[in-house]
Order: C-alpha cells, then structure tokens, then sequence
C-alpha cells in the first residue's frame, strides 16, 4: 500500500460518508466546487439497514491525478471498516499504479491488506505478491514477491530477469525498497542470492548506492573491474567513488559535484597505483564550473591535470595532447563585450619541451560600440591586453612577452540604387609590445596601424517556378593597412586559417603581433539555394590580392606570396538526414594545398558521421610529411534490440590504422548488454600500442527512465 492509495481510500470515505441515504438508479455525481475533494461515478450507491453504505457497479472515483477503479465499494460506519472488491486498479501521474482482487482497511487508512496484489512504480518496475500490506501510513510490505521490470507475457514464460523475494518492504518515504532472503534468477534459474538487498524506489532521483559495475581487460593492465558507489551529500552535491582493481593496478576514480542557486563545478579524477610504472603515484584531475556573478557577469574554470604523458591512454580517459586549464571572467550585453581569462597549457606529446613553449598565457579584451548620430554608423572601441610566460631562463627558448592594444574603428554602409550595398570602415590601432629574454629585442615597441576598407555587395534572390528560393551575392572589396614600428616576434600569429570567415577581414592573422599591410583587392561570390522540401545548398569562393608580399604567412596557409589560393567552400542538407561541408585551397596550379571534408548522415535505423582532412608539408607549421586522415564513426540499428557500433582513424599517409574500435549493444525495457573493444595503433616513448575490451551490464527498472516502450519485447 503506498500514498495514493492511501489517499485514495481516504477521498472514499469522506465521499460515502456525504452520500445520499438511498440511490436507486444508476447515477453520476456532477462536478463539485474546486474545493471538492472528488468525483465518484457508480452504477448504484445505497445504504443498507446495519449501516453500511454500497457502491457497486463500475465504481470510478477521481481527485486531481489519481483515479481508482473497482467493482464494488463498503464502508461500514459501525466498525469503520472499508472494503473493496476487485479488480482493482488505482493510477496517480502515470508514476504509480497499484492492481489488486480485494482490500481491507481501517478507518484511519494508515493500515490495511490487499490480496492478489501488483505495485507497478514509474510504469517499469513490477513488483507482484500474494498479500501486500500497508503500515503505518508509510511501510508497505509485500510476501512472498517477483519483482521485474521486463515486459510479463500471458504465455506463463518467465521473464529475462527477476528477483524472487520472501519479503520486500517499499519505505514510501525514503523512496527505498528492501530484499530479505532475494534471489535472482534468469529465465527463471537462479544465479545469485543476498540475504538482504536495498536497492531504490525508480522514483527516487538521487540515492546512497552501487552503480552499474563495468568489466575492462587492456593487454597492459589486464581484466579488471570497476565497481562506482554513489554518495548523496545533501539535495546539491554528491559523491561517486569508484574501486578499479585489475592484476596489475589498483586505482580510485571520484567524482565529486555540487550545485549551487547561481551555478556549479565538478571535479573528477582518479589515484593510481600500477606496474606500469612502478612506485609512482599516478592519476589526473579534471575539473569545471560556472556561476553567475552580479551584473551579468560570468565566472568559469576548467581544470585540468595528469601525472604523466601516457596515463590517459593507459586507462581509456579521453585523449588529448594538450591539456588547458582556465580560469575567465566574463561579460556580454548589448554594447559591451568583456573577457578576461588565464590559461596554463601543458604538452602530453614527447617532442615538446614544455619550458620552451608559452605555457602560461594571460588574455584580456574589452570593446564598447558607440552609435553617434552626427556622422552615422557605428565606432568601434577594443582594449587588448597580452601576455605569456614561458618557464626557461634561457634566453630565445625563455622568451616572454606582453601586449597592449588600443583599436578605435568607424563603420557605416549604404544602399545605393539597383540595391547595390556599400559598406566603409575606417580605424586606427597601437599596439605595444615589451619583450624579455630575447637580446634581438632589447627595447620596447611600440606599432600603429591605419587602415581603411570599401566593401560592395549586390545580393539578388530568385523563386524558381519549383517554388525553390536562390540568393546570389558577388562581393568586392577594397583595403589599405600601413604599419608603422618596429619588429616583434611571430608567437602568436604562427598558424594562419584562411576561409570564408576571414576572406574580407582587413586582417587574416588570429593576432595583433602580426597585421596585413598594404593595399588588397578582394572578391568573392555567395550562393545559397532552398527548396519547399527543406534541402539547401550553399557555396562560396573568393580571392585576396595584395601590393606587398607578406613573409608570415605559411605556404599551406593559402596567403603566401601577393596573390592567394583559390578558396572554395561549400555546404549541402538534404531533408533526409544528410549533411555535408567542405572547405579547399586551390594553389595557381589548380592543385589542393589544403582540404577538409565533413559529413554525417541520419536514418531510420544507421547513423555515420566521418570528415576527410589533407595538408601538404609545411615545416614552418612543424609539419614535415603530409597529412592525410579519414575518420569514421558509425552504428547501425540491426533489430529494435540490438545496436552495432564502429569508429575508425586512418591515417592515408602512413597506409596505417590509428585508433579503431566495434562495440554492440542490446537493450530492451528491462536489460542493458554493452561490450566493445577498441585498439589504439600509435607509439611514443612513454605510450605503447593497447587494446581495451569493456563489458557492462545494466538491469533497468531502478533508476529514473530506465525502461522506455521502444524497446518492449514481443510475446509471440
């Protein structure tokens, strides 16, 4: 018995209680007040001679959420007593459903019986007995129980799973259901026994308890498993603690996370002690966290940290080469951007030398928009402060530097006739630079820049008689920049993206310690077509011509030299689940210096995303072989049970795999089977070949939408 049936045997009492002494036809309570407790509907409600009043005949009673169905209602007002004759059926919220032959209560409802029982929580998990009794108004006890959450055939199969229980008490309040003396059984045959087993009620969101355990064996560590245990510290924040216990590593993963009302962090990491490398503590820890300042500003961190280049690989952790940790201050309105932030950066890669690289990189920027009415347009102001530290104290390998930069900038555009559109900017920028560590550069500097674009545009649409809508815009653009100063360092602007993001940027360097100077000419051409279906295409290509050559840009970056590559750029999206970006550099002899392709397509029952890249050599962007990698990732849905999954990295250049793994998974409303194996290819110093099998296993029912219906199996 639990509270809305509880509730639901009080709301029939004060009912039959208010009942007219004889009804004899069948009838319907019209809708009460909204103070009313409820409705009830029954084909015949009377009052017999020992005081005890009847409703029979699909008797139906309602109270906000909670409905109940029988076939017959006594409430005796002698003994206070109040029967109900099944079936019986009380729902609440689509969350708790209670199905019985007969019930007994007493007048106050805090006890009772009911017979031919089954206690159906968050419509998945099912627990069936032969008597259920409530007590206290908070316990409810159940003999003789099968509890499951798997779909009941009326064929008498058992079913996948179930645990088979001499007693199981459900504490309404604590929202916890315990085992004495529970079995398990699959398919009917047992497989593990616990004298006493307390697992949650499904409604119950957050719960001290055991998780799912995974099973993993890597060729380096061995079979091992990993049992987490969840602390619930509060109703804001909680704990998990996990044991990883293999032959040749003892290790303790934790999370740890709390919510507060304007924000909140997790941490997450982990203890390791293994043979791998042996008497050394290992482990990482990675973090983060937002909150909501005051007048609309935004706090955020992101932490992380590793004892050693190889430990990510060695235990399945997401692999990155380069770990950020950043702490940033920012905000944004309408007229004002600010954001300040300090990054510590770390190379996993064996090749780097941490102490010669800008490890430590402080950035802050600032811009305010003006819209004066006396000349039109919109002033642009932006404040820029830089600087970076590396740990060296060798002089050129030590080198650190600090940056200010002012930016004032005018802009303004006008529809001229035949819907021409032109759009000006005019701008000043001072950047000043103080070097340490480098004799080349033994004083400060201090650089100006004015510069000055026109841009025109002529966007043209068209509805083609399909009903489909094309836009076509050719663009042209006029620039002049001249620096003034001395000569800095090239630490910021090493690595150059030329696309259609910055194709009419006056400035195609990612920083102010390098500027474009003299004149350009730029033109380019946008296409976008969309069809009533819902399909659209779009392209875009263009060209930068420059007065002067600018020996900072790269060779693979598509600027060298006064005339650049050929950029073309495209999109598609197709209204049956595909989509595909493209992006190139043709270089003058129409050959690629630059390519990237990505795509990912959605159907019914498959799913594969995937994205082809290819650079040429560039030692000057330490890259001294080709590039060329496919990666694929993909799953199929082989029945509505069973998923396979594949994820592939291949390198084309080396003819050679990179990482590759399968996985399957089945699922239906009551099991979880999920095992895969994935094996990483690459080598280094510190990190060896590894092949890493998982296995997990999940019965759902126990926690919050654990079982949905498309996974529902058949009887037949």
């Amino acid at each position: 018995m639990t509270r809305p049936l509880a509730a639901i045997f009080g709301l029939m009492v004060v009912l039959l209680a208010i009942a007219l002494p004889t009804v004899t036809m069948a009838q319907a309570l019209e809708k009460p007040a909204p103070d009313a407790p409820a409705i009830l509907v029954a084909d015949r409600v009377f009052l017999t001679r020992d005081s005890k009043l009847i409703a029979e005949g699909n008797v139906e009673a309602f109270r906000g959420d909670v409905r109940l169905r029988a076939s017959r209602i006594t409430f005796d007002r002698t003994s206070g007593e109040l029967s109900i004759e099944g079936p019986i059926r009380i729902d609440q919220g689509g969350d708790t459903t209670i199905l019985a032959s007969a019930a007994e209560m007493d007048t106050d409802l805090q006890n009772g019986i009911l017979t031919g029982a089954r206690l159906v929580l968050d419509q998945q998990l099912q627990l069936a007995s032969v008597l259920m009794t409530r007590v206290g108004g908070r316990y409810t006890q159940l003999d003789k129980t099968a509890v499951t959450s798997c779909h009941i055939c009326e064929d008498g199969k058992p079913p996948l799973w179930q645990i088979r229980a001499n007693r199981v008490i459900h504490d309404q309040l604590e929202q916890q259901l315990y085992f004495e003396e529970a079995q398990l059984r699959v398919l009917d045959v047992p497989v593990l026994y616990w004298p006493y087993l307390r697992l949650p009620d499904p409604n119950l969101k957050r719960a001290n308890g055991f998780l799912i355990p995974t099973i993993r064996t890597t060729n380096q560590l061995g079979t091992g498993i990993r049992v987490p245990y969840f602390f619930k510290l509060g109703d804001h924040a909680d704990l998990t603690l996990a044991p990883y216990l293999s032959p040749n590593t003892r290790t303790l993963d934790f999370r740890y996370r709390q919510a507060f009302k304007r924000g909140g962090f997790v941490f997450e990491g982990a203890y390791t002690r293994d043979d791998l490398i042996p008497g050394k503590d290992r482990g990482y820890l990675f973090g983060e966290g937002l909150f909501l300042l005051k007048n609309d500003f935004e706090l955020s961190f992101d932490i992380q940290a590793v004892s050693d280049n190889a430990y990510l690989v060695d235990y399945g952790l997401p692999d990155s080469d380069r770990l950020q940790s950043e702490i940033a201050l920012t905000r944004v309105n309408r007229n004002n951007a600010f954001q300040t932030n300090l990054i510590h950066f770390k190379s996993l890669r064996d090749s780097d030398d941490n102490s010669s690289q800008p490890n430590l990189v402080f950035d802050s920027r600032y811009q305010h928009r003006f819209h004066p009415t006396s000349i039109g347009g919109e002033v642009r102001l932006d404040l820029d402060a830089h600087g970076h530290y590396r740990s060296s104290s060798v002089p050129e390998d030590g080198r650190d530097v600090k940056r200010a930069t002012v930016e004032l900038r005018w802009l303004r555009n006008w529809i001229l006739p035949y819907g021409v559109r032109a759009d000006f900017s005019a701008g000043l920028a001072v950047d000043h630079f103080n070097i340490m560590q480098d004799p080349e550069y033994p004083v400060p500097v201090t650089r100006t820049t004015p510069s000055t674009s026109l841009r025109f545009s002529y966007p043209m649409t068209k509805v083609a008689a399909s009903g489909a809508t094309h836009l076509l815009e050719p663009v042209m653009q006029f620039g002049w920049a001249n620096e003034n100063g001395g000569d800095v360092p090239n630490d910021e602007s090493r690595f150059v993206e030329f696309d259609q993001g910055n194709l009419l940027s006056l400035s195609r360097f990612p920083a102010p310690d390098r500027r474009e100077e003299g004149a350009t000419f730029v033109y380019g051409l946008n296409w976008t077509r969309t069809a009533p279906t819902g399909w659209q295409a779009s392209a875009s290509v263009g060209q930068v011509f420059r007065s002067l050559d600018d020996p900072d840009f790269t060779t693979s970056s598509g600027l060298s030299g006064t005339t650049s590559d050929f950029l073309i750029a495209g999109q598609l999206k197709l209204n049956k689940g595909l989509s595909l970006t493209a992006h190139t550099l043709l270089d003058n002899s129409m050959s690629f210096s630059k390519a990237e392709l990505r795509g990912n397509w959605t159907g019914k029952r498959a799913q594969v995303s995937g994205s082809y890249l290819w650079l040429e050599p560039d030692a000057e962007e330490d890259r001294d072989s080709r590039v060329a990698e496919v990666w694929l990732d993909g799953a199929y849905a082989v029945t509505p049970f069973w998923t396979a999954n594949a994820n592939l990295r291949y390198d084309i250049a080396d003819a050679r795999a990179t990482t590759a793994g399968v996985g399957i998974v089945y699922q239906n409303e009551c099991i979880e089977i999920d095992l895969s194996v994935k094996r990483r290819y690459t080598s280094s110093t510190s990190v060896e070949p590894t092949t890493d099998f998982r296995f997990g296993i999940a019965l759902r029912g126990f926690s919050v939408a654990g079982g949905t219906e498309k996974y529902r199996r058949s009887c037949s």
